[in-house]
């Protein structure tokens, strides 16, 4: 009985590192507010983290090279401050025109892993790096080609319309993702390289996981259109997630790993 006893925890030990395992270390951007008055020229700060919770700093700050803030004019903008620290980076700005502002954090480029003397190495870069940075007879190389953009969105009074680059997986917002309300359906449109993207796994999590036993995540798959319509359970914020795999685009890789990830806030009837 005892020998029972202990092998049962030890599965269900087992089961739940893998479970939180498969959840682990999610990226997202959170930032101070979502909606502000039209009183001009406001500060938002955001928080940029991997965590194993939804909005928890437990494990590592977000790298911060491809951030990329957006005016609602299209313009990029700098952030006033960022600061890296061992479980979050903090950047700021100042909101200098009304509508939608967009903070992203972007990757694009090629992803490659091999071993050296026994031992393993990665490289990540642009194309134009790679010949230099890995060597030609590098053993077990194995290269990828990554487009990844981790998002979120700010509006000071009315929102405005959010323009799409037309690379990698992007989302089209209806209504604005500024004016999502909970009990109010959704639809969420996913393009892949300005196109409808078929058949994508969009997965969607309410924060708080860490103090609940279910993740209550929603998991939905885009139809011909790219289309799929979400009606928000609760207010409160939100990590959507989805991927997919195709071809490269970039020699020398063969494959292309391609992710979305936006927070989003829901407000209250």
């Amino acid at each position: 009985m005892i020998r029972f006893f202990h092998r049962r925890t030890l599965a269900l030990a087992v089961g739940a590192l893998l479970s939180l395992s498969a959840q682990a270390h999610r990226s997202f951007l959170v930032p101070s507010s979502t909606v502000l008055s039209s009183t001009p020229n406001q500060w938002v700060s955001v928080d940029a983290a991997r965590g194993n919770d939804l909005f928890f700093f437990n494990h590592n700050a977000m790298p911060l090279e491809g951030l990329a803030i957006t005016a609602p004019d299209g313009q990029s903008v700098s952030p006033a401050k960022l600061e890296r620290f061992r479980h979050r980076a903090v950047f700021d700005w100042q909101l200098t025109q009304p509508g939608t502002w967009r903070a992203a954090v972007v990757e694009e480029g090629l992803r490659a892993q091999w071993e050296e003397g026994g031992k393993p190495r990665r490289w990540s870069g642009a194309p134009a790096k790679f010949a230099e940075a890995v060597p030609a007879d590098a053993a077990k190389l194995q290269v990828n080609e990554v487009q990844s953009r981790v998002e979120t969105f700010v509006t000071m009074g009315a929102p405005t319309p959010l323009a799409q680059t037309g690379r990698g997986l992007e989302a089209h917002y209806q209504p604005h993702p500024n004016d999502l309300t909970a009990g109010q359906p959704s639809t969420l449109t996913l393009v892949l390289d300005g196109k409808p993207a078929a058949g994508v796994k969009v997965t969607i999590v309410p924060g708080g996981i860490r103090y609940r036993n279910d993740t209550q995540q929603i998991e939905q798959v885009t139809d011909s259109q790219g289309r799929i319509v979400v009606r928000w359970p609760a207010a409160g914020l939100y990590w959507l997630s989805a991927s997919q795999r195709g071809d490269s685009t970039m020699a020398p890789a063969r494959q292309r790993h391609i992710s979305y990830v936006a927070t989003l806030e829901v407000m209250p009837e």
